[in-house]
């Protein structure tokens, strides 16, 4: 079985993520595999109870999510850091419709 190494970062004493050649690192994907399944189900969640509070507008309504988000798993164990800054962590593409009962 072929196993599948991550790149991870090293955070220095204020938590802040370090990106240098000096300072990466890989981990087992498997040995990470508890923290990668709860933030995306964290992520999830959040995407759909959004989309639950979008109300239908003049006959339009949303029919669809797609969310793209990034993960960096940090050298310490237990750490998750988005991947980009707050600004740009999730992508979300919207496919809205006319309801049909609407005209």
């Amino acid at each position: 079985m072929v196993e599948v190494r991550v790149e991870t970062v090293a955070l220095d004493t204020a938590g802040s993520r370090q990106i240098a050649s000096r300072t990466r690192a890989t981990t087992a994907l498997g040995d990470r595999s508890a923290e990668l399944e709860a933030a995306i189900v964290q992520a999830s969640s959040i995407a759909q109870q959004s989309l639950t509070q979008v109300p239908q507008r003049d006959g339009w309504r949303v029919a669809g999510m797609e969310v793209t988000f990034g993960l960096t798993l940090a050298a310490e164990a237990g750490v998750i850091l988005s991947k980009a800054s707050a600004e740009a962590s999730f992508e979300v593409t919207l496919t809205v419709e006319r309801d049909p009962g609407t005209s």
